[in-house]
């Protein structure tokens, strides 16, 4: 994929593959409603905005700047849209078994399993209007979700089937082994293997979500500089590394 003009990576607040696009000579910039690590280029409530983007377009306010003015056909759009009422443990909201609800009476645990169930669909919605805009623009963009089992995008078969699964990030030098989705909308990606699997596993069972709705927690988020880095290589660019090990090239059955 060659990309002409910037990357703008929704939802990251980490600078972590902000900064690997800028080492590759692509200007890029972080757009979150946080910044916690002082990366975050653009501090916006990226909701809003795509609810106001949708809104414009479907003539139902007056045309106004919002974040997808100035984006082009040239650039590129990596979102990693919030998780958190798409993620398997959510289904145990939904069966009533969740251990943090133990001590919840049986008609609280279905009055949140209910709340959890309108703001799901809320995000539901949001994550199609996002894909929407983009279509009507002809903007490429790429999202990134978790892939673990069950899962109420691809499971569930609530959402097109994933461009791309990374089955094990640890092979490409993260932190974590977790599955993660990729879907390629307006875009192909290129298929390469930047094989490092030198880093030491982290533990994630145990680190504390946000309070808050759609931020998802700092630790959980955390992906690797080099694992973006060969993400990017491997996917977006079709870069070859030549002090990477491993194969260059994989089967993409592989990874659907």
């Amino acid at each position: 994929m060659e990309i002409k003009g910037k990357v703008h990576c929704f939802f990251e607040q980490s600078g972590t593959f902000k900064n690997e696009f800028i080492k590759l000579g692509i200007p890029a910039e972080d757009y979150d409603i946080q910044n916690n690590f002082g990366q975050t280029d653009n501090v916006i409530d990226l909701f809003s905005e795509i609810d106001k983007e949708y809104a414009i377009l479907q003539r139902e306010r007056e045309r106004e700047r919002t974040i997808f003015t100035d984006i082009t056909k040239d650039d590129l759009i990596v979102a990693f849209f919030p998780c958190i009422y798409f993620e398997t443990i959510q289904q145990l909201v939904f069966a009533l078994s969740h251990n943090q609800h133990r001590n919840k009476t049986q008609m609280e645990k279905i009055q949140i399993a209910i709340d959890r169930l309108e703001k799901r669909t809320e995000f539901h919605k949001l994550l199609y209007k996002m894909v929407f805009i983009c279509d009507y623009y002809n903007f490429r963009l790429v999202i990134e979700n978790p892939a673990t089992a069950p899962n109420y995008l691809i499971t569930g078969q609530n959402f097109p089937t994933p461009t791309i699964i990374d089955n094990n990030r640890m092979e490409r030098g993260d932190y974590f082994k977790k599955p993660t989705a990729y879907w390629f909308f307006n875009c192909q990606p290129t298929y390469g293997y930047s094989y490092q699997n030198d880093k030491e596993q982290k533990i994630i069972c145990k680190t504390k979500g946000s309070a808050v709705a759609g931020i998802c927690s700092e630790e959980r988020s955390m992906i690797s500089p080099d694992y973006a880095r060969n993400w990017i290589c491997d996917f977006i660019l079709g870069k070859y590394q030549e002090d990477i090990s491993g194969p260059t090239l994989f089967d993409i059955n592989e990874y659907l």
